[in-house]
């Protein structure tokens, strides 16, 4: 295909439209997105806890949770050390001048979320360059308009980075899983690396080849086999015939030997520290591949929709319009991290949200080339469809704060009661300037919109982040304490540590049964609760639901009087812990 050719491609766009959005807005839009409810609250059950309770568990076992991810003295044979790794030398690095303003254990929990900035700011300069290179390259370009005024290639790169950054920020389905010292962040990070490295190889080969094998790696690192084969096999297929990076395939190796040295020099003395871990986490692996079936495929057919939203109804448009220019770099890159991924998932015998997190990117990307190609009033259309759902979503979460403190409306008080049970509100007047300015910021938003109507490409994209991050800063003033109050283990851990300083004898040891991996995680970080993996423990900590209880399918539900404690989170009726002592 000619360059000729690419000239009459689907985009149309003037130099007005490719106005440079402001950097402090944009940075400013990214520190709010990120800070935003990651600080000033408990860690949460499941991913979350479980991150931090490898972290802690590095800091202070003497045995090889450095080199192996471990809850205590049990083995996290899933993901890979690089979550711990930087989360635990942030710990040792700042929290002895955090712990002069708080406790020891929240100033490890605020350090342990430091890794969050990293992994947000280099997401955020992958995709961003990224998409830059790729907007700037002829095959990209809009069409010439008859007497000129199309934007010149480095604006018209910039204005599409732009627009790729603000549609990432503004995806619902990775909104809170940013904020957790998970697998997630650090992945998605790694992922846009690949990207650009991948992207970086058009131009600069070697130096593209050796970042992708450091990315790759990081990726192994970080999720095991489940993170590293989507950018692999996406990678793999890009340097095939017929693909952007064919003629640049003779620096495939550099990357690939790059990145199996450095997933070498972790895995073997991980191999040679301990085989128990290390065939645990094989087995994980291997168990989790599965032939197509079809409730993944109703999984995904269910959730995905929500948690691409709004970028994959642009990233089909993308698709449609482009149809013609399959092979252009700008298409076939971002096209080959989001169907090999979106294939891999099939042939997983689970899949949630961080399967999902891999489809986020390239969905983002798509979704930036598909703006040139809009007419004005779909544009517009899609501007008000912004403007009328976040405005909705901030007056709800007014209103259910009001209904949270005064009681009216009745209905909605009564609903929340039943979600924070024992809960006692409390106005945080710091937390209410937070969201009054929040909300301020997107009645301006919306003003700006209205009076100035604006022509830059990226006047719905910074409508629907900007919508999304008032949203998600006013939950996280308003409402955090409530949701923290709800979905901490805190209290519960030191009820059952008293528990324990009460009833286990000496010489005797407490056995887990039915405890999840979450609240064993919660459990050890908050109180630092171990358990044996003895049979022969005469304690038991169970962890049962109360109508099991009550219908006597839960085991021991008969032996009532060796029951020595129970416990449970206030607002939780799902879930309490037994402390038993069994019969000789």
């Amino acid at each position: 295909m000619s360059p000729d050719v690419y000239r009459s491609t689907p985009a149309r766009l003037t130099s007005i439209a490719a106005q440079r959005l402001p950097r402090p807005i944009l940075l400013l839009i990214g520190l709010v997105y990120i800070i935003a409810g990651l600080y000033f609250r408990d860690p949460w059950k499941a991913d979350d806890v479980i991150g931090l309770a490898t972290m802690m568990t590095a800091l202070q076992s003497d045995n090889n949770a450095w080199l192996l991810p471990q809850i205590g003295s049990l083995a996290y044979a899933q993901n890979g050390p690089m979550v711990t790794w930087a989360g635990a030398i942030c710990i040792v690095v700042f929290s002895p001048l955090l712990s002069l303003f708080t406790s020891q254990l929240d100033a490890a929990i605020i350090a342990s979320r430091i890794p969050n900035l990293l992994w947000m700011l280099m997401m955020s300069c992958s995709v961003w360059y990224g998409v830059y290179l790729l907007g700037r390259r002829p095959e990209a370009q809009p069409l010439a308009l008859p007497f000129g005024g199309e934007p010149p290639p480095q604006d018209y790169g910039r204005i599409l980075a732009d627009a790729a950054l603000l549609l990432l920020l503004a995806t619902v389905g990775i909104l809170l899983r940013m904020h957790e010292t998970s697998s997630v962040p650090a992945m998605l990070a790694f992922q846009a690396l690949a990207f650009y490295a991948v992207t970086r190889m058009l131009d600069r080969p070697l130096s593209g080849a050796l970042t992708l094998g450091l990315a790759l790696a990081c990726l192994f690192f970080t999720r095991g086999w489940l993170g590293l084969l989507p950018a692999l096999l996406a990678s793999l297929w890009l340097f095939l015939p017929r693909n952007p990076l064919a003629s640049r395939r003779r620096y495939l190796p550099h990357a690939l030997i790059s990145a199996a040295a450095l997933m070498l020099a972790w895995w073997i003395p991980a191999r040679l520290a301990d085989t128990y871990w290390t065939d645990q986490w094989l087995f994980w692996h291997t168990s989790s591949i599965s032939w197509p079936s079809l409730g993944v495929i109703a999984s995904l057919l269910r959730d995905l929709p929500w948690f691409l939203w709004p970028t994959w109804p642009f990233a089909l448009l993308a698709l449609w319009r482009w149809r013609d220019w399959m092979s252009a770099p700008h298409i076939r890159i971002p096209l080959a991290f989001l169907l090999l991924p979106l294939l891999l998932m099939l042939f997983l015998a689970d899949v949630f949200e961080p399967e999902y997190s891999m489809l986020v990117i390239p969905s983002a990307l798509l979704a930036a080339f598909a703006l040139p190609t809009l007419r004005r009033g779909i544009i517009n259309s899609l501007d008000w469809f912004s403007v009328m759902c976040f405005s909705l979503a901030i007056a709800t979460v007014w209103l259910g704060w009001i209904a949270l403190h005064s009681g009216w409306p009745h209905q909605i008080s009564e609903n929340i009661a039943l979600q924070t049970r024992g809960y006692e509100a409390v106005i945080s007047w710091p937390a209410l300037f937070i969201a009054a300015i929040g909300t301020l910021f997107w009645v301006g938003l919306v003003r700006w919109r209205l009076h100035t109507h604006p022509a830059a490409l990226w006047r719905g994209t910074i409508l629907s982040s900007g919508g999304l991050i008032a949203t998600w800063l006013l939950l996280a003033s308003l409402w955090m304490p409530a949701i923290d109050y709800a979905r901490s283990y805190r209290d519960v851990s030191f009820q059952m540590k008293e528990a324990l300083q009460q009833h286990v004898r000496p010489g005797e040891c407490v056995r887990p049964l039915m405890l999840g991996l979450g609240q064993r995680a919660s459990l050890y970080v908050f109180q630092g609760i171990e358990f044996s993996f003895s049979s022969d423990c005469s304690l038991i900590l169970q962890q049962v639901s109360p109508r099991a209880l009550e219908d006597g399918t839960a085991p021991y539900s008969d032996q009532s009087e060796h029951v020595l404690w129970e416990g449970k989170r206030a607002p939780d009726r799902h879930e309490m812990f037994r402390l038993l002592r069994l019969r000789p």
